[in-house]
């Protein structure tokens, strides 16, 4: 299932923790990249990851732990 991720809405955002839970949650993404992904969350610009299906409800309790905000993309 493709996630597009929209916003970072915390007020002080941990960027260690959402980059390692993006690491475990996204399919092929390494550190590297969701250490990207968090800097486009912060200024403002969406990007698109891929969860595998039997891990979507753990995802989202996860991105909202993080006051991610999301849409699906699938």
């Amino acid at each position: 299932m493709k996630i597009n991720l929209l916003s970072c809405s915390a007020i002080r955002p941990d960027k260690r923790a959402i980059a390692k839970m993006l690491e475990e949650i996204a399919v092929g993404v390494g550190a590297y990249d969701a250490q990207d992904i968090i800097e486009f969350l912060l200024e403002g610009s969406p990007a698109e990851i891929e969860v595998e299906d039997k891990s979507t409800s753990s995802a989202f309790r996860s991105l909202r732990k993080f006051d991610i905000e999301y849409e699906l993309m699938d």
